[in-house]
């Protein structure tokens, strides 16, 4: 999960599945990492997404209403209109994944993480 603000990666998951459970951990990390709690107060965040099928689930959707997050859907078929995660990913894939040979999801876990750190802390934003 990426700050529209700052640009920062607030929350992500390093996980072999694409789940409802692991965009819900998401969440939680990133609520944490911005406001200290998982339930924030004041102002409510905003939480842009796309309408993949992980978001529809039950479980996700009431995990949503606990932490107290607004929810701006893009419009279908066009990942221009979430345009800072899509760079995100290109930039990790040419930067990072497709500089390295992993033999396994584990060994590019150290690798990814540290180019997240780098790219929080150094990248232009």
């Amino acid at each position: 999960m990426i700050d529209g603000h700052d640009r920062e990666m607030i929350g992500y998951e390093f996980a072999l599945r694409g789940r409802a459970k692991e965009a819900e951990r998401v969440i939680e990390s990133a609520c944490l990492a911005r406001c200290g709690t998982v339930r924030p107060g004041g102002m409510t965040p905003v939480l842009r997404r796309d309408n993949g099928l992980i978001f529809q689930r039950r479980r996700f959707r009431q995990a949503f209403r606990g932490y107290r997050l607004q929810q701006k859907f893009i419009t279908s078929y066009t990942p221009e209109k979430n345009g800072l995660i899509e760079r995100f990913f290109q930039s990790l894939k040419e930067e990072c994944v497709w500089q390295h040979h992993f033999e396994g999801f584990e060994e590019a876990r150290p690798t990814i993480t540290r180019w997240i750190r780098w790219c929080n802390a150094e990248c232009p934003h």
